[in-house]
């Protein structure tokens, strides 16, 4: 008997050195009014709420703008939250249930400040993934310009 195939979900990949301690990059994505500054695909302060529960088993919500106007929400509960080095949640898209999925940021600082490894895994399809390619890399963009004091 054979056994059943292992199914590969499609998953979205990004790594990013950032010239800043990962403490500063880690309140980026922990701290409600840091994150309300960079987060989604719009222009900067494009979030309308940021609800951040850091802790295993909180809960987090945002509300974001997109480049066409059109507003998002994305919502999910927080699975590993190492300061600093780790950070594991859940991703639900109102709206969207087939893109129920899971990100984990990963920080370790290097010699030029801190590498951010972004993994964005478990979509259900490959057109899925690509749609929110479309909406991460302005957003780590966005982090990028905000932890650099760039974002206008």
């Amino acid at each position: 008997m054979k056994p059943e195939p292992v199914q590969e979900f499609p998953c979205l990949v990004l790594s990013r050195v950032y010239p800043v301690a990962p403490e500063q990059v880690w309140r980026a994505w922990t701290d409600p009014r840091a994150l309300s500054r960079w987060f989604g695909p719009a222009e900067a302060d494009s979030v309308s709420l940021a609800e951040l529960d850091v802790r295993v088993g909180g809960r987090y919500r945002i509300v974001f703008g997109a480049p066409d106007g059109s507003e998002h929400e994305a919502s999910g509960t927080y699975l590993e939250v190492v300061p600093n080095r780790r950070l594991v949640f859940t991703w639900t898209r109102r709206g969207m249930p087939e893109a129920d999925s899971r990100v984990t940021i990963e920080l370790r600082p290097t010699d030029a400040g801190t590498q951010l490894d972004f993994r964005h895994e478990q979509f259900r399809a490959v057109a899925v993934r690509d749609d929110h390619e479309i909406g991460w890399l302005p957003t780590i963009a966005k982090l990028g310009a905000f932890l650099q004091g760039t974002l206008a």
